[in-house]
């Protein structure tokens, strides 16, 4: 059995105390529950801080990007280094965001993935299509390819990873993949796992779903048998809603 996996993915929020505080709250709503790992992903600002809180929970800490180099000329960049000096455990890569708006493509996913796997940490890999390569038909193609680059080269550590699913054409949109529509993304992921690791590590490997998951459809979502979890986002930024994702994965 896979252990489910729910991750809050902040984005750009939360500062200062009240990115403390919304850990403690977190930490309150799901205190005795061990059947679910919880990962929150603040900003880079709140890491060490939110690492104290952290400390001693069942909720663990994660980045939202990890760079290749160890150090160097890379403005706006964070290293491997820099997130295990503060206790990441955690580093989400390859976002539709950051493929949207800042460059990430299939190869720097690759690398950051590779140097991720290097200092011990663990890659939450994100892959999925856009709408319009949806209504192109082209979900098949865009998702294998994504799977299959991010992990090219890896070996036996592709089985480290956790590949979150993001039908990016469901996210503000007005559209909503069912159940259904994430399985069959799910599955579809699974069986390419399986090719580039074997049936026995890819079944090992956990998917979570990160489209729009919310206490309203997390349970329906979570029952469906490939899908592991949860990347979660504006329903992270509540204690009570995080909490409700988290219970429906028990």
């Amino acid at each position: 059995m896979r252990t489910k996996i729910i991750a809050g993915n902040w984005k750009m929020n939360m500062t200062g105390a009240a990115a403390l505080e919304l850990i403690e709250a977190v930490k309150r709503e799901v205190a005795g529950v061990d059947k679910v790992e919880v990962v929150v992903c603040p900003p880079f600002t709140e890491l060490k801080a939110a690492a104290a809180v952290c400390a001693g929970s069942n909720v663990m800490l994660g980045a939202q990007n990890v760079h290749w180099a160890d150090a160097g000329a890379f403005t706006g960049e964070i290293s491997t280094i820099m997130l295990q000096s503060v206790g990441v455990k955690y580093v989400i890569i390859g976002h539709s965001e950051r493929r949207q708006y800042f460059g990430e493509t299939d190869e720097t996913v690759n690398k950051r993935t590779k140097a991720a796997l290097a200092a011990g940490l663990i890659p939450i890999v994100c892959v999925g299509e856009t709408l319009e390569e949806r209504d192109a038909g082209r979900m098949e193609s865009v998702v294998v390819r994504q799977v299959k680059s991010g992990l090219d080269d890896l070996g036996a550590d592709a089985s480290k990873i956790v590949i979150a699913y993001e039908p990016v054409w469901a996210i503000g949109t007005g559209r909503t993949a069912t159940p259904a529509q994430a399985q069959e993304a799910h599955a579809l992921i699974r069986r390419t796992l399986c090719e580039i690791v074997g049936g026995d590590a890819a079944n090992g490997i956990r998917i979570q779903y990160g489209g729009s998951m919310k206490p309203e459809n997390a349970k329906e979502l979570l029952s469906q048998p490939d899908i592991d979890g949860g990347l979660i986002g504006g329903a992270s930024l509540k204690a009570e809603s995080f909490a409700a994702i988290i219970k429906a994965g028990v």
